[in-house]
């Protein structure tokens, strides 16, 4: 039976199959773990640990290895290039 769990972020609310893993981790990290489970009232360690994931990609990856950038990359992509043929053109298209 797979496992779904909703999460929200900045940005939108999703629906993700949930994995299990076993780790090991050091001391100090259980106790961050159970810091930022008690903190933000959370279920338990994993929750934790998903809540840590998001934070770190929304403030620590480059923004490239976002899935977020790569489709709106792949959108650009398709768009039709426009020909200002001199930089005086592309001033005056943009504005400046």
């Amino acid at each position: 039976m797979k496992r779904y769990i909703l999460i929200r972020n900045k940005h939108d609310i999703k629906a993700i199959y949930m994995v299990q893993a076993i780790i090991n981790i050091n001391e100090h990290t259980n106790r961050i773990l159970n810091i930022v489970k008690a903190k933000y009232d959370l279920n338990d360690k994993s929750a934790a640990i998903d809540l840590m994931a998001m934070q770190y990609e929304e403030e620590i990856l480059d923004p490239e290895l976002k899935p977020e950038y790569i489709e709106k990359a792949k959108k650009i992509h398709q768009q039709k290039a426009v020909d200002v043929e001199t930089v005086e053109n592309l001033r005056d298209r943009l504005g400046l």
